[in-house]
């Protein structure tokens, strides 16, 4: 059901938009912890080893398309807030047509680099032909992946980010449930495990198109929509959605270098980072949702022309992760090493307390995890894109700095510390940077109307019986009322 966020207490909006999303990160992430279970109980260490040694390439190019996405949707998003019905489905359009050519270059090129990558990154021999099978599956599915993403984007840019979850937790059950039947019952290896995940990914993106198909016309595209799509709509969704998928490769080939250091180490110290991040994982997935429902809640309040609303909703925001954060951390440093545990068999005590460490050194620092969150995406919402790909740049220096230096002189624990340098560095770009966006949001005149005096658009979704209806949005505008279906476009916020 889509909702705006332009009205209601800042905080309240913020936080009922950002819940399905902590939720269906969770779920997300528990079923990649299935993974690495699975893997590393019924195949081995090694194994388990093996997948964690794609981690940084498949990041690098995978992750690089998950930002595509999300940027795709942040023109969606300004639209449905200035009630421009037209331009959001000109925004559906031009996102489709893009997240399209980007699955096509990735199914066709990814796979041909898998192997050579993964030995120019001096993974272990003995880990290669898993980890490049693993690579492989996982490249050649990954238009379900783009897709998906994209889908689920558009979705939540108008407001709804509860179905989203209810088909990523489909996906998940699905995947729990064909990654032990592949890997357990029928012993594809490796393989299997990455052919489950494409598979319930397909199985995703067949709800959301038949939900939206069924219940979303603001998000159908019309015939005309496909012809009016000029290289000035391309060009907005690419200037937004290029330096958000920038900011996950840079941060990947930090990652890479961490591989590297890692795959120096040994068998033990990857399978010990591996371990470990997938529990770091759900802690960190929690904390980027607010970032992600931030991004979303500005960019709505933007195109409808509330900059006072930014300014409390950011504030609001940033306590509320902050303190997320706080017994996030509290959590982990208690329980990392239990935890750790269930991902390995007995006797692997060494793998356990690495694991453990790193999961104390990130913990302690979730805090300012939650500001970058917070921050980097109220100005993506904006649509500012310098910044953030900066503080991305930074976090790169800050981590291949601590696998090169202080992974030579400490090992496995030095490595550890590049996370928490990352994340200091990028907060300290991003705090100075908001606050300049702050000052200019406060001299920047409101112009929607504010409370009880809004003028709304309604527009009347098709409900779950044919022939039914529902009020599903309402979209504040600075106009009288008209036919949400037929405004003219407006043009999209440009920074």
């Amino acid at each position: 059901m889509s909702k705006v966020l332009t009205t209601g207490s800042p905080w309240r909006v913020v936080l009922a938009f950002a819940v399905p999303l902590l939720i269906g990160n969770v779920v997300q992430q528990l079923y990649q912890v299935v993974d690495a279970i699975v893997v590393g109980r019924v195949i081995g260490v090694d194994a388990l080893a093996a997948v964690g040694a794609t981690g940084s390439f498949l990041f690098l190019l995978l992750g690089f398309a998950w930002g595509l996405t999300n940027g795709f949707a942040i023109p969606t998003a300004q639209a449905f807030g200035a009630g421009d019905a037209a331009a959001v489905r000109r925004s559906v359009a031009a996102g489709a047509v893009l997240t399209g050519a980007t699955s096509v270059v990735l199914t066709v090129l990814a796979p041909m680099l898998a192997g050579p990558a993964l030995r120019l990154l001096r993974t272990p021999e003995e880990l290669v032909p898993e980890a490049t099978t693993f690579a492989v599956v996982s490249f050649l599915g990954a238009s379900t992946m783009m897709f998906f993403n994209f889908l689920a984007a558009i979705i939540r840019a108008i407001g709804d980010s509860r179905t989203p979850l209810v088909f990523l937790a489909i996906s998940c059950l699905l995947n729990i449930g064909l990654v032990l039947a592949f890997v357990g019952s029928l012993g594809l290896g490796v393989g299997g495990a990455a052919w489950a995940t494409v598979v319930s990914q397909g199985v995703s993106v067949a709800l959301c198109l038949a939900y939206v198909r069924r219940r979303v016309p603001v998000l159908h595209v019309r015939r005309e929509d496909w012809r009016v799509i000029s290289r000035a709509d391309l060009g907005l969704h690419l200037r937004l959605g290029l330096p958000m998928g920038f900011q996950a490769s840079i941060i990947a080939i930090g990652a890479i270098a961490v591989q590297v250091r890692l795959n120096d180490l040994g068998s033990d110290a990857v399978a010990s980072y591996t371990a470990a991040t997938r529990v770091d994982g759900l802690a960190v997935a929690l904390l980027a949702s607010l970032g992600l429902a931030m991004s979303m809640f500005v960019a709505q309040n933007h195109g409808a022309g509330r900059p006072d609303r930014i300014r409390q909703g950011v504030a609001q925001g940033v306590w509320i992760s902050v303190a997320g954060a706080v017994v996030l951390g509290a959590v982990l440093i208690a329980a990392g090493a239990p935890i750790v545990r269930l991902f390995v068999g007995q006797g692997e005590e060494e793998v356990v307390a690495a694991a453990t460490t790193y999961l104390v050194v990130n913990g302690a620092l979730y805090v300012v995890l939650g500001v970058l969150f917070v921050l980097r995406g109220a100005l993506q919402g904006l649509g500012h894109t310098f910044v953030p790909t900066l503080t991305g740049a930074v976090e790169l220096v800050m981590r291949v700095g601590a696998a090169i230096v202080l992974g030579a002189a400490f090992g496995f624990a030095g490595v550890v510390w590049g996370n928490p340098l990352a994340w200091i560095g990028a907060v300290a770009i991003l705090i100075p940077a908001y606050l300049r966006a702050r000052r200019r949001l406060a001299e920047t005149p409101i112009t929607a109307p504010v409370g009880e005096d809004v003028v709304a658009d309604v527009l009347v979704l098709e409900g779950p019986i044919e022939g039914s209806s529902v009020v599903d949005a309402v979209i504040p505008t600075q106009m009288g009322p008209r036919d949400a279906t037929d405004a003219t476009p407006a043009p999209l916020a440009r920074h």
